[in-house]
């Protein structure tokens, strides 16, 4: 395959045979760690960081921000994490 600088410059060299199986054997791996990373969150795929709730983590907690209850996990109180509208709020500068 001929070099095209201009596509390097924006994309990157391209990538060998040989990488492509290094990605692919990274990929089976990071499938598998990405569903136990899921399996953490309140709502994976969003852009909320609160933890999922459990026997173990309940979502008992209220938001240190406003105040409402049962938004927070005691996970997510030892990560200082708000509720997921106060950091929307916050992060949107609303």
């Amino acid at each position: 395959m001929a070099r095209d600088p201009i596509s390097e410059y924006y994309y990157g060299p391209a990538a060998s045979d040989e990488s492509l199986e290094d990605f692919s054997d990274r990929m089976e791996y990071d499938a598998d760690e990405q569903f136990e990373r899921n399996q953490m969150f309140a709502e994976p795929g969003s852009n909320s960081a609160l933890r999922a709730a459990t026997k173990t983590n309940p979502r008992n907690l209220p938001c240190p921000t406003c105040g409402e209850p049962n938004r927070l996990t005691p996970k997510d109180r030892q990560l200082g994490y708000q509720c997921n509208q106060c950091a929307d709020e916050q992060e949107r500068g609303y």
